[in-house]
């Protein structure tokens, strides 16, 4: 599934996720100091913590940004206040609410500015934002993380298609492994999706099992120009609605 930049929507005043649904959310995370101060407002201790520890600005704007508007997301979901949303990650890193509320679940990833979110009930999801990268995406890198099917096939692209293949790869593999929860502890070699540009995103196989591919469902989404980015949900016909922050 390719989705177009044209089919993101602004939020509607009373926004429901239902139990079929999936929402992925866009946004920017170049604001002003007033949202800036707006969303410093809402994080937990130790969120200011890590934001303070941030060598460059910039960074740590963006961490607070990505993390407030996260909170505010999910306080929508859960009609709480962004600042009463409490938050825990298993061993890998991965966030997720403290107190199960309603099943809501969640996955966030951010690069050079831009970021997605997305949000479900009872199933896990996991979501990838990269920004394309001409020096990042060499075949060096492919040999050391990617399975050989997926290798083979980059090899065969022309290279102008190249750069867009790789991070096509890339995002839809992070996607994976955030969904399953086991962040780069999985062996990135160690399942195959589908990488050309213009054919459709897919889990090819898996090492977790011989079924795991026809359970998961892999979308390519195209947020911002210059940017390659993919959703996985372990779901075969997913209900998909995209919203604008704003």
């Amino acid at each position: 599934m390719v989705l177009r930049r044209e089919e993101w929507q602004l939020t509607p005043a009373n926004l429901h996720l239902g139990r079929d649904e999936i929402h992925v959310w866009r946004a920017s995370l170049e604001r002003d100091a007033n949202e800036v101060k707006m969303f410093w407002a809402t994080l937990a201790l130790e969120e200011r913590r890590k934001a303070e520890s941030y060598h460059f600005d910039r960074d740590r704007l963006h961490y607070v940004v990505g993390r407030g508007m996260l909170r505010t997301i999910l306080g929508r979901y859960l009609e709480t206040p962004p600042s009463e949303i409490y938050l825990t990650y298993n061993d890998y890193g991965k966030p997720a609410l403290a107190e199960d509320r309603g099943g809501l679940r969640f996955n966030v990833s951010h690069s050079h500015g831009a970021a997605l979110y997305a949000c479900t009930r009872e199933r896990e999801l996991g979501v990838d934002i990269e920004m394309l990268l001409d020096d990042f995406a060499s075949l060096v890198i492919a040999e050391r993380f990617f399975s050989g099917t997926e290798l083979c096939e980059l090899r065969t692209l022309p290279a102008g298609v190249r750069t867009q293949a790789f991070f096509n790869c890339w995002t839809r593999k992070e996607a994976y492994i955030k969904a399953i929860g086991s962040g780069l502890s999985h062996p990135l070699n160690g399942f195959a999706v589908s990488l050309t540009p213009g054919e459709s995103a897919r889990l090819i196989s898996s090492d977790v099992g011989p079924r795991e591919a026809t359970e998961w469902s892999i979308i390519n989404l195209d947020p911002f120009p210059g940017f390659a980015a993919a959703l996985a949900i372990r779901d075969r016909s997913p209900k998909l609605q995209f919203w604008e922050w704003q």
